[in-house]
């Protein structure tokens, strides 16, 4: 069924093709078609946009949310509260909130309301279910450094694992390459709807990451095979490809002021270090010892571009007060280790303590089974600083999975909270949730109903899943 509907698609974008061809006007004189030939030779692939996003907003009618919890992940639970998005946008947050007469209206008597949630560090896509070897597209392990790889290259939004992850309140996720190279390439911010490309879900002007890893995973892949085979050795591996990024740079720099002779030669894995050294490409970097943090930090140093956020980051309460300074988010579990040596010295109240130093933690899931539940996985560490005696709040936890995973791709004045002019990433809750019991009922991806879980025409199934998934009603 699925070929058929893919070849009948195809079918029908190609007639719509031959019909543009069709209406073309006559031809111009005979210099037109030559100089625009001239000009599509003098044209280079690196001016045209790259896989640029198609995602476009799902019309909506205005939504009313009243008599609701409202968590703003601004410092303010509103009791009894409304709100308000229409367009995409919301409106008004408050007490009391007027309804326009074209708006559906929620009641959330008993029900809570957050910002869509955000996981960060996401394999969803690339590491598709069922997990056979055919849909492990995550690590390109051929090389340590394959800064010229893209995720969404791998990306597929057929994954059935995705509208779990909607059921679970996630509105936005940054999916990664895996953590087998040194560098492992781009990563892809994603707007999870159900879509057909990768294209039709990209979180539109968000900027790349950069996938890079630290410790015993490049030492594991790479030591029988030319290495790197230590920690030193990874370190050199990093050093050598931004050295030549910061040539590749200058040289591409320089031609662009004055466009003198011919353009320096394209590098695809040295034209992303490059945009790393230019600040437009935010550092993921993969690392569990607190040493290594460190070490990275001074690479970073060294070649001049932040790392924006460390995954994983097991040992980062070691240095809670460096990373603070530094203005480097961790990304962490609430409660993952000791499934490796490094990551063997992790304790519960980890995200507590670097909000404690007056740091950025942020809740991430690194995995198809925690997406779903990233409510819980924040509770967890929420509660595990609280009997620490770690005076955590129910809006810093709350950050830890909203506004705190937008900052790290660069998003935050767009999403995370829940505030007027931003976009209407929306879930109503059942309860509290921070409760085990507390399911996401609704959820709204700028401002579109993109899940009920009371209405089966918005729970939203991939093809992949037909005769297999529980009958549209059930609950998932």
């Amino acid at each position: 069924m699925r070929t058929l509907l893919y070849l009948t698609l195809g079918l029908s974008a190609g007639c719509a093709a031959a019909g543009v061809r069709q209406a073309t006007p006559a031809p111009a004189p005979a210099a037109a078609p030559a100089a625009a030939s001239q000009a599509a030779a003098e044209s280079m692939s690196v001016d045209r946009a790259q896989y640029p996003s198609t995602y476009r907003r799902h019309p909506n009618p205005p939504v009313l949310i009243r008599n609701a919890t409202i968590m703003t992940a601004t410092g303010q639970e509103i009791r009894n509260g409304s709100i308000l998005f229409k367009d995409g946008r919301i409106v008004a947050v408050g007490e009391k909130v007027d309804a326009p007469a074209d708006a559906a209206v929620v009641d959330g008597a008993g029900k809570y309301v957050t910002p869509g949630l955000i996981d960060d560090h996401s394999h969803l896509g690339v590491y598709a279910a069922p997990g056979t070897e055919a849909e492990s597209d995550g690590n390109e392990a051929t090389n340590p450094v394959t800064a010229e790889v893209w995720a969404e290259h791998s990306f597929w939004p057929q994954d059935p694992q995705i509208p779990l992850a909607i059921a679970g309140g996630i509105t936005t996720i940054q999916a990664l390459p895996g953590s087998a190279n040194l560098i492992g390439g781009r990563s892809a911010i994603l707007k999870l709807v159900p879509a057909r490309t990768v294209q039709e879900m990209k979180f539109p002007g968000a900027r790349y990451g950069l996938k890079m890893a630290c410790g015993e995973n490049p030492k594991r892949v790479y030591g029988r095979r030319g290495g790197p085979a230590t920690r030193m050795g990874n370190m050199a591996g990093y050093r050598s490809a931004f050295t030549q990024a910061e040539t590749y740079r200058r040289r591409w720099d320089t031609w662009r002021k004055d466009h003198k002779g011919d353009p320096p030669e394209r590098n695809l894995r040295l034209e992303t270090l490059a945009e790393v050294l230019r600040g437009n490409m935010y550092v993921q970097n993969h690392c569990y010892r607190a040493d290594e943090m460190a070490q990275m930090i001074d690479l970073a140093h060294e070649f001049g571009f932040k790392i924006r956020s460390f995954h994983h980051a097991v040992e980062s309460y070691k240095i809670a007060d460096l990373l603070a300074k530094e203005g480097t988010s961790v990304s962490v579990w609430a409660d993952w280790w000791g499934f490796k040596e490094e990551a063997m010295d992790g304790i519960q109240q980890n995200a507590a303590l670097n909000q404690h130093a007056g740091g950025r933690p942020l809740i991430h899931s690194d995995s198809p089974s925690g997406i779903q539940r990233l409510n819980q996985e924040a509770a967890k560490a929420m509660y595990a600083g609280v009997r620490a005696g770690i005076p955590i709040t129910r809006d810093q936890a709350l950050r830890w999975i909203t506004v705190n995973p937008a900052w790290t791709l660069g998003l935050d004045s767009i999403v995370g909270t829940l505030e007027p002019g931003k976009m209407a990433d929306v879930v109503v809750w059942s309860g509290d949730p921070f409760s085990i019991y507390s399911k996401a009922v609704q959820v709204y991806n700028d401002g579109w109903l993109v899940y009920d879980r009371a209405d089966a025409a918005h729970q939203p199934r991939t093809d992949f899943e037909l005769g297999r998934a529980p009958a549209p009603g059930s609950d998932r």
